[in-house]
């Protein structure tokens, strides 16, 4: 008779506790009734546990599942089904503002509304993609040439635009061009400016520095002074749910839920190549890309 029944409503410690407590109530009853032990039972004793070993094991496995496949569910529903409302959104924030509103009062909410609305789907975006990575499919990229300091310098003009009073400086050296996916290489350098942005001292410019010398591959580094980002974090900086160090500002103006470095590296990882950081107090804080010319 199998062992392996999942009991509704249960939680898994509350799963494994009860076929704790039937083990050891099992065992107790047999040793009770029987005082020498032949090697027969010795024989069954041990397929006894081993049947309530593999009934755990199958357990779990169930159990992870099921919390796997709601979860998988639950993100992919709301990605889908909120993407839609959001670009209604932001569509309508970009009409009202090219259209002009009659006071400052208003053309502040319009553009409140914009940046909310871009906000909201970024984060989205990001569950899309965590999404995909839970599924076990490498984010899609198609690659076309592209001159990366071109891009960088682009995306730190988009950072001076909304960032007045903070500095970005973009330097090349050697050939810039690459084979990539340029709005996905966006995304990750956006993501690095942005942290620089955010994290880094404000009254020290952020660098960001392509090395094209190598013929093989090209490195782009992102680099900020500031507070570092302490060793243990930096172990796990690039994994799921992993927020950065905390700054004091308000939750709200959040722009991600702790996925965008680990989502950053699967993006520079399905390109085939590799991301990294160093952090200190004397040096800063600086996270490197390298990426295969081809």
């Amino acid at each position: 008779m199998p062992l392996c029944v999942w009991p509704t409503g249960f939680n898994i410690d509350q799963m494994i506790s009860e076929y704790r407590a039937l083990r050891a109530s099992v065992v107790k009853q047999w040793v009770a009734h029987h005082r020498s032990l032949a090697d027969t039972d010795i024989e069954d004793l041990t397929r006894f546990n081993e049947a309530i070993d593999q009934a755990v094991t199958e357990s779990v496995a169930h159990y992870t599942k099921t919390i796997n496949d709601s979860r998988n569910l639950f993100l992919g529903v709301l990605g889908h089904d909120l993407r839609n409302p959001l670009g209604a959104v932001s569509m309508g924030a970009q009409w009202m503002e090219r259209s002009g509103t009659t006071d400052a009062k208003q053309a502040k909410v319009v553009s409140e509304i914009k940046l909310a609305a871009g906000r909201a789907t970024r984060i989205l975006n990001d569950l899309l993609d965590l999404t995909r990575s839970s599924f076990g499919t490498q984010i899609p990229v198609t690659k076309t040439e592209n001159d990366v300091a071109a891009l960088c310098q682009e995306i730190a003009d988009e950072f001076r635009a909304v960032n007045a009073d903070r500095k970005l400086q973009v330097a090349t050296k050697g050939d810039p061009l690459v084979s990539c996916d340029r709005a996905r290489l966006g995304q990750v350098l956006s993501n690095l400016m942005g942290n620089a942005v955010h994290y880094g001292d404000v009254a020290t410019p952020i660098t960001v520095t392509v090395a094209g010398n190598d013929p093989d591959a090209v490195t782009i580094n992102v680099h900020n002074l500031g507070s570092s980002i302490p060793l243990e974090a930096q172990k796990s900086i690039f994994q799921s749910w992993t927020r950065g160090h905390d700054d004091g500002s308000p939750p709200e103006h959040s722009t991600h839920l702790g996925l965008g470095l680990y989502i950053a590296k699967l993006i520079v990882e399905a390109h085939g190549g590799e991301i990294s950081v160093a952090s200190n107090e004397e040096t800063g804080t600086c996270f490197s890309i390298r990426l295969p010319r081809n």
